[in-house]
């Protein structure tokens, strides 16, 4: 069998990767030839390999340190490197600033430009900026109606009601349509997600729920939700970089923030795979290991990374196209 250099695992789609990594308490460093994490046991040092050929981004939290030669390692193969705090938050330094998160993008000067020269043509018109906010709602909740009614929530014990979850998705569709700005558009995402927390609440029985601020909730549901939430950042943040797009470039999230297209992008998967995770866990009492290793079978089984590029891709393409002449 022929060897494979770093660089020829970019090869493998990112779309086809199924590995997120937060890790915590551990070193990131190159063991024969490979990356690995290594975790201190006692007096033993325990060494975990991580399948570089096959991972999108990796979140590094409290008590971690990563050598030089594993940054090297993981730019040949494209991954995305973030630091943060504890459970995903807050920010510490970065270069690529996304959502409280230091994304730290592989350096390649062969990104693709197809998609950002289709971006950058219509980005600048405030009416088709707003055409593509609406497409990217519109695929959010043809998402959220999908997972929603997944067999495998409810076999977890999500079985929402459907007629309930049709009106309000019916509802925001109509308010999509009508939308004639941004703010509009934002309140009305906003309006959708609140009412979505009160159906979870209803359907697992969790009792009384108000979301708090990111690292305020000290219940077990909104812990859940901001380590989640930090997971589709990373998916979102790996679908700009993979179409060449930068971050700023955003349609909903404000122009002003420079990760806002990494919250348009996480947007089309948050509520429709984290969401009714978080509260499923809660129910259950899982640690947040447990949590979050269901949220990865969830956004893989969901082919969520597919699903966010697939989707900046016709967003981009289609609006590009209404450019007048």
């Amino acid at each position: 069998m022929d060897d494979f250099t770093p660089s020829d695992l970019k090869t493998i789609l990112h779309s086809k990767r199924a590995n997120l990594y937060h890790l915590e308490h551990c070193r990131v460093l190159v063991n024969g030839g490979r990356v690995e994490y290594v975790t201190d046991a006692g007096k033993r040092s325990l060494y975990w390999n991580i399948p570089i050929a096959n991972t999108t981004s990796i979140l590094l939290g409290t008590g971690t340190s990563i050598t030089q030669a594993a940054m090297r390692e993981l730019a040949k193969a494209g991954v995305l490197v973030g630091f943060c705090g504890g459970g995903g938050t807050p920010l510490f330094t970065a270069n690529e600033v996304d959502v409280d998160v230091a994304w730290m993008s592989p350096q390649s000067e062969y990104r693709p430009t197809e998609y950002l020269q289709a971006w950058v043509r219509f980005w600048f018109d405030d009416d088709l900026r707003l055409a593509a906010a609406k497409a990217i709602q519109h695929a959010r909740v043809d998402q959220l109606r999908k997972q929603w009614s997944h067999r495998h929530l409810r076999d977890a014990g999500f079985a929402v009601d459907a007629a309930r979850l049709d009106e309000l998705l019916a509802r925001t569709t109509r308010q999509i349509d009508t939308a004639q700005d941004g703010t509009f558009l934002l309140t009305e995402e906003a309006r959708l997600t609140k009412a979505l927390f009160k159906l979870a609440v209803d359907t697992v029985k969790y009792g009384d729920f108000t979301r708090a601020k990111r690292g305020s909730g000290t219940d077990p549901a909104n812990r859940f939700l901001d380590h989640g939430n930090y997971l589709a950042y990373g998916l979102g943040a790996t679908a700009c970089w993979v179409l060449g797009l930068p971050h700023g470039l955003a349609v909903l999230h404000g122009k002003t923030r420079r990760g806002g297209l990494v919250f348009d992008a996480a947007d089309l998967v948050k509520d429709a795979s984290i969401l009714p995770q978080a509260f499923l866990s809660a129910m259950r009492g899982d640690d947040e290991q447990q949590f979050r290793r269901n949220c990865i079978e969830a956004l893989t089984r969901s082919e969520s990374l597919d699903f966010m590029i697939d989707t900046l891709k016709d967003v981009a393409l289609d609006t590009a196209g209404k450019v007048a002449p």
